[in-house]
């Protein structure tokens, strides 16, 4: 089975269908578990996830990084799920994501090393909008994923905790961390057919040339080796002005 672990901070707008996505891996008995780590928030996440039946992490340590770290140290099962609060799954998501499971612990040795962990994988991305620039940024993104193999968090990432802990889990970092992970895994990860859908408020309310830009000029500070502490206030300071 899987855990789902979902990052929250004032998610209540996009949450109810990230949960709705998850509803019929749950009633198949795909999922078991859903962490909600929260990173203090004001609105009514928390009580949201609550009543969907969700486990409920509030750790001191705040950022996307520390809150995903809590959430695999609590998992019980030996694949998760990290998953954006505002993004929802493809139907039946859960078919292929099992398959991948079953093949993946099939061929993994009676002594796993770094080397012979079970691979991760992570879905086609796609954006809840229409029109021409989402479908410019949705073909980019995937030329990103297939020439560099770097799927960003917003396209989950589906990992075994023998991975996971293999490659030393998500850096306690601001921002960067979903790329820091994928850089550490000791196999490419594998692209699914099934699509995560991810809000485009964001890109609709500062403009998608802005935004996209934006995330490359991280994305470039990252590899020329700044810290995540400044690259996360570079990115906080334009995503407000």
């Amino acid at each position: 089975m899987l855990s789902i672990i979902i990052p929250t901070l004032n998610s209540a707008k996009e949450l109810p269908a990230t949960f709705a996505s998850l509803m019929p891996a749950l009633l198949e008995g795909a999922i078991n578990e859903v962490i909600i780590v929260d990173g203090g928030s004001t609105d009514d996440t928390v009580e949201m996830a609550d009543e969907a039946g969700a486990k409920i992490l509030t750790p001191e340590t705040k950022g996307r990084g520390p809150q995903l770290n809590a959430g695999a140290n609590a998992a019980k099962n030996q694949w998760m799920l990290f998953l954006h609060s505002d993004t929802e799954l493809e139907e039946d998501w859960h078919i292929e994501v099992t398959k991948f499971i079953k093949a993946e612990d099939q061929k993994t040795p009676e002594e796993p090393t770094p080397n012979t962990a079970p691979n991760a994988a992570a879905f086609k991305f796609s954006l809840k909008d229409k029109g021409l620039a989402p479908q410019i940024l949705t073909k980019l993104v995937a030329l990103r994923c297939s020439l560099f193999s770097l799927p960003y968090g917003d396209q989950g990432l589906l990992i075994s905790k023998q991975t996971y802990e293999a490659c030393g889990g998500y850096p306690n970092f601001p921002i960067m961390e979903d790329t820091d992970i994928i850089r550490r895994l000791p196999a490419p990860v594998k692209i699914l057919q099934s699509r995560a859908f991810t809000s485009a408020e964001k890109y609709k309310k500062e403009g998608y040339l802005k935004r996209s830009t934006r995330n490359l000029y991280c994305l470039a500070a990252y590899y020329r080796g700044l810290p995540p502490e400044k690259i996360y206030q570079i990115y906080t300071k334009s995503s407000t002005s």
